[in-house]
């Protein structure tokens, strides 16, 4: 699988659509997320969506410590009002980091590839990681919770204007 950038115009469209969520978890599916998964750990990433392989369905896989966890048709049902700050990265905007602030803990509902719910809360990394894949979902990147200012420096790098930056579908 190729993993999509913001430096190609029709992928950066693609990047800033919202996923549609997945109606039937079949055998298809399963082996969709394996492929995703394989291609995250191939890219030395510890997360990956749906929209960053060019598929708009509401799924990511994330790899923290354990095995691969397998997201299909999240729902984030809470999150805390603490905030912690990681640095991010995104195989979809590579060679680029900045700090983010997002909830600190969350709650999350969702099917693994076998079509079990599953609902587990995240603090630390993982919750990080997780609302970073989630964003994805709804076409928005880790540069949209930055600066106008740091937003276009990195813009700058893939040759992408703020104008031909689209706004999240």
């Amino acid at each position: 699988m190729d993993i999509y950038t913001i430096g190609i115009e029709d992928q950066l469209s693609l990047l800033r659509r919202k996923a549609s969520p997945i109606q039937d978890i079949t055998a298809e599916t399963a082996q969709l997320a394996e492929h995703m998964v394989e291609t995250m750990i191939a890219g030395k990433g510890i997360g990956l969506a749906g929209p960053q392989v060019g598929l708009l369905q509401r799924i990511f896989t994330v790899q923290i410590d354990e095995k691969p966890m397998v997201f299909i048709n999240p729902q984030i049902l809470a999150t805390s009002p603490e905030l912690s700050s990681y640095e991010e990265g995104c195989l979809s905007i590579p060679g680029q980091y900045a700090d983010v602030k997002r909830p600190a803990q969350l709650q999350i509902q969702a099917w693994n590839a076998k079509g079990r719910p599953f609902t587990i809360e995240a603090s630390g990394l993982l919750a990080t990681v997780i609302q970073h894949e989630y964003d994805h979902l709804d076409g928005v990147l880790f540069i949209d919770h930055l600066s106008d200012r740091k937003r276009k420096k990195i813009l700058g790098k893939f040759q992408v204007t703020p104008e031909g930056y689209p706004e999240a579908e």
